[in-house]
């Protein structure tokens, strides 16, 4: 089946070239448009939507509210919000990681480089690795701010092999780069991740990103606790 997605954006032009650029691949399609960030809640739980393409700056609702209530809806724990934004915006894109994105772009980006992106958060990866993102993650998520993501006690349940590929996961590795520096398969790494999402009680991964860094596990400049 086709990856569904919802496009969330109050600029119709720009839905509309992401419309014809999204349905013209075979394994994609839209299922809906939305101009505002209430309208896109609403619209991942009526269409089905795997990814919302999902803009921050929006009227009445904006990107990170909307994907707070996406975050928060049990019935809507499969769908992945993908940002797209200017990296000039650093405290608003990790306000939305906080919010449960799971990942982002800027909106220069080229038209492959969204369909790649699309597809990666659709399989439960977070775009997270490259390394302008890196340090914006390390910069900014290291800063103390309320979370209720953080509960200590569950850290200490993660087995050391689970602490240490969290770790390297926040430093924005991929499993192929983890696999290869930890001497295991990828699908190795890939099951110590799930496993620390699972008694994290993370989304995915960026997700685990987050907590990684508002645990004080990861601290910027990728020092360990």
């Amino acid at each position: 089946m086709p990856i569904r997605v919802l496009l969330a954006d109050d600029q119709a032009l720009l839905r509309g070239t992401f419309r014809l650029l999204i349905d013209a691949q075979p394994d994609l399609e839209v299922v809906g448009e939305a101009a505002n960030g209430g309208e896109a809640a609403r619209l991942a739980r009526s269409e089905r939507a795997d990814v919302v393409v999902m803009d921050i700056r929006m009227p009445e609702v904006d990107g990170i509210e909307a994907t707070r209530l996406i975050a928060q809806d049990e019935d809507l724990a499969g769908v992945k919000v993908l940002v797209l934004t200017t990296f000039e915006e650093d405290e608003l894109v990790i306000e939305a990681l906080r919010a449960g994105a799971s990942g982002f772009l800027g909106k220069g980006v080229e038209p492959a480089q969204l369909l790649d992106a699309v597809r990666l958060v659709a399989s439960g990866e977070a775009l997270l690795s490259p390394a302008a993102t890196r340090g914006l993650i390390s910069r900014v998520l290291a800063q103390p701010a309320p979370s209720d993501l953080v509960d200590p006690h569950r850290l200490a349940t993660l087995t050391p092999r689970e602490r240490e590929v969290m770790t390297l996961v926040a430093g924005g590795l991929s499993n192929d780069e983890i696999a290869e520096r930890l001497f295991v398969t990828p699908v190795t790494v890939k099951t110590h991740a799930n496993r620390a999402m699972t008694k994290l009680g993370a989304r995915d991964r960026a997700q685990l990103v987050v907590i990684a860094y508002e645990s004080g596990l990861v601290r910027a400049g990728g020092q360990r606790d």
